[in-house]
């Protein structure tokens, strides 16, 4: 059952859509999912990093999970974020977006305290043997503070067939392909940065669930598309600019209210980010303005 799904293609790991007053704004949520399927995405990945996930409560988690599913109606996966800082957190919240009906569950590994390789591999056992999901474990060292190894990932690979992915954020190619050679022939291995797209996919990983992707989803797609079709010349283009706007959203400026200001300029309404985070400077906000004119996602002023 878990084989039958291997996630592919580009997938948005998008945001929640607050209000004015930080309530969850579904009726933005519905539309800024309208957006990025319009635009091809191949996938959803609700919940996670560029989700707030930390900022969310679990019923939160839960109205967005089943919007999201209710929303997309089938036409792409709906993969939900459910890592937390503790094992038994993430199984309640795992369970969840299983009832719910997710395709699968995003786990990113423990965060605030550092947990060893034995801990994180028993962390991730206990919820392989706890649910009935496909589970995507989640490296993203630049907001857990280490990397999980991966021979650690082909291990949980070879021994769960729960196990259908890994979202690697590490940002080092190396590490991306040592885990393709280790475990690429079993399940996904998915670049997590937008700057390694067309690099993971030419080591033989499949696809990439970046940040970008809420900004610039045709965009990745489409160089998606003209890797499939061998046209690497056109492929290398793209990565060309989605590289140089992830440097500028993901890189130079929080995230989360890049992310946020650049979809309220494109038009699609998702509010700013909860505190701490907070809304970007005139400064900012110019700038990213003057990137997304100059690749062609906004018209220039």
């Amino acid at each position: 059952m878990f084989l039958a799904f291997k996630p592919s293609g580009i997938i948005s790991p998008h945001v929640t859509p607050f209000a004015r007053d930080g309530s969850l704004d579904e009726k933005a949520l519905r539309e800024s999912v309208r957006f990025w399927l319009e635009n091809g995405i191949h996938g959803l990945a609700c919940c996670a990093s560029n989700g707030e996930a930390p900022y969310l409560s679990r019923e939160e988690r839960k109205t967005v999970i089943e919007a999201v599913i209710d929303e997309a109606n089938e036409r792409v996966p709906v993969i939900a974020g459910t890592g937390s800082v503790s094992t038994n957190e993430t199984i309640l919240l795992t369970l969840d977006a299983q009832s719910l009906g997710a395709t699968a569950a995003l786990v990113v590994t423990p965060f605030f305290y550092r947990p060893n390789s034995k801990e994180i591999r028993e962390h991730f056992i206990s919820i392989l043997e706890a649910v009935d999901i496909p589970i995507i474990p989640y490296n993203v060292p630049k907001f857990t503070g280490y990397s999980i190894e991966p021979n650690l990932i082909a291990q949980l690979a070879e021994e769960y067939d729960n196990v259908v992915a890994v979202k690697d954020s590490s940002g080092s190619i190396a590490q991306i392909t040592e885990t393709i050679r280790l475990c690429g022939r079993r399940i996904s291995v998915l670049a997590g940065t937008a700057d390694l797209i067309l690099p993971t996919l030419e080591m033989g990983g499949k696809g990439g669930i970046v940040a970008v992707a809420n900004v610039a989803p045709r965009m990745c797609v489409e160089l998606y598309d003209a890797f499939m079709k061998k046209d690497l010349e056109k492929a290398r283009d793209l990565q060309m600019k989605i590289t140089y706007l992830n440097e500028v959203l993901v890189k130079r400026y929080n995230q989360l209210s890049a992310i946020k200001e650049s979809l309220n300029l494109l038009g699609v309404k998702v509010g700013q980010p909860r505190k701490p985070s907070l809304p970007l400077d005139e400064k900012a906000r110019e700038d990213i303005s003057k990137v997304l004119a100059e690749l062609g996602l906004l018209s220039p002023k």
